[in-house]
């Protein structure tokens, strides 16, 4: 039973289809600025909150996400122009093979990649996102023109020499194809480039 209900949570990480029981929140409707971590700071200099959110199934917490913008912002227009670093921090155990299968679905609903780059993306995804505890983070910072780099925990666990692939994962959350549009706002609210 245990096993059954977290595969169904795992499911529901990568955003997960608009049914009325799921439902993404707003922290605030401004985010507190607060210092990045060390390997978010590392990974994004200047690194800023843009936006923070969390994400419920069923009224269970599944994480709590932050988007992490350097001094270019974020700009929908052109997602690919500058670095960033998603965070989540998980508010439930999940098998990592569930994470993975849950974002290669995400992927497929948003139409990134063809079958074959899913297939070859849910196969590395398997091999580099562990199972995660109540409190486990997991960071992910966007390269553009190169690909991803993921933390554990604020530690180095793996980095994925693949464009396409980071565009597409990153899109989960925030392609306007999202199938979570509220915590996409949430994380996009302070987003846009400062001068």
């Amino acid at each position: 039973m245990r096993t059954a209900a977290l595969a169904a949570l795992a499911w529901l990480l990568a955003a997960p289809p608009g049914a009325s029981a799921v439902a993404a929140e707003a922290v605030s409707a401004q985010p507190a600025q607060s210092a990045p971590a060390a390997h978010i700071a590392r990974a994004l200099p200047q690194a800023r909150l843009a936006g923070q959110g969390g994400y419920s199934w069923f009224g269970l917490k599944i994480y709590h996400a932050q988007l992490w913008v350097g001094e270019q912002g974020y700009r929908g227009g052109a997602p690919e122009a500058a670095p960033f670093v998603l965070d989540l921090r998980y508010q439930r155990a999940l098998d990592g093979a569930s994470i993975a299968a849950a974002s290669v679905e995400q992927m497929r609903k948003i139409g990134a990649g063809s079958a074959a780059q899913r297939q070859a993306w849910l196969q590395t995804m398997e091999r580099i996102f562990p199972d995660v505890q109540e409190g486990t983070h997991i960071s992910g910072a966007y390269l553009p023109g190169a690909g991803a780099r993921f933390y554990l925990d604020g530690k180095a666990l793996a980095e994925v020499p693949d464009a396409a692939f980071a565009r597409a994962f990153f899109a989960i959350w925030l392609d306007p194809a999202s199938s979570a549009g509220e915590l996409r706002e949430a994380l996009l609210l302070d987003a846009a480039p400062r001068r």
